[in-house]
């Protein structure tokens, strides 16, 4: 299994970052980006730290933990700079928090972040067709989440997505140990969702590409 969308005690999540890869490594993860929420007012303070805890574990632990952020109901005027300020942080993996259905995203957040060209557009809600086939064009992974709170539009992204032929993830958006998934419990998700055993690997591979660009 490899996430790309977790979060530790410097967002919301409930775990310290070393505990949070502990808990994937023994999940029978390979890779986990720790991917906290940033906007303005943070993200000076949450990537630098993010980078130094994955380099020391990176150091000692085989799983391969990977710095990142989860741009966040940022004002949509300011998620393409903050992008590229993300990456010149450090972070390998930016991800920017989508329109979901379970919480009031700005309108024009989905587009934003795709132009931004951020890597991964989190549970992006009930996307726009036009928005699935720009982050077609720009390279952007769609992420089918697991988590109950973002889940109930997952079978419609899939569909459009698989139809239109965009990039799709799947992550855990983890907060807590008890989030992170195996990869049985992914593939029977995919599953579920209507995907064949070959767009499932599929899927597997977008995310093991991305980690090995961000490993790199």
């Amino acid at each position: 299994m490899i996430d790309l969308h977790t979060h530790t005690l410097f967002s919301d999540g409930e775990l310290l970052p070393s505990e949070l890869v502990r808990r994937a490594e023994v999940k029978g993860y390979t890779a986990i980006a720790l991917t906290d929420h940033v906007d303005s007012s943070n993200i000076d303070f949450v990537i630098p730290r993010l980078v130094g805890v994955c380099k020391n574990l990176n150091s000692h632990w085989k799983i391969r933990s990977i710095p990142g952020c989860e741009i966040t109901h940022a004002p949509i005027e300011e998620i393409k700079g903050l992008v590229k300020r993300a990456r010149k942080l450090g972070a390998k993996i930016v991800v920017v928090h989508g329109e979901t259905v379970s919480e009031p995203v700005i309108p024009g957040t989905n587009f934003c972040a795709i132009d931004a060209g951020c890597d991964i557009l989190a549970h992006p809600g009930l996307i726009a067709k036009e928005d699935i086939k720009f982050a077609k064009f720009r390279g952007v992974c769609l992420e089918i989440t697991t988590r109950p709170s973002h889940l109930k539009t997952n079978k419609r992204l899939v569909k459009l997505a698989l139809r239109i032929g965009a990039k799709l993830v799947l992550n855990t958006d983890g907060h807590r140990g008890e989030d992170l998934v195996s990869d049985k419990t992914a593939s029977t998700m995919l599953k579920k969702l209507g995907l064949s055993a070959l767009q499932a690997r599929k899927v597997f591979d977008n995310s093991r590409i991305l980690a090995k660009k961000a490993c790199s």
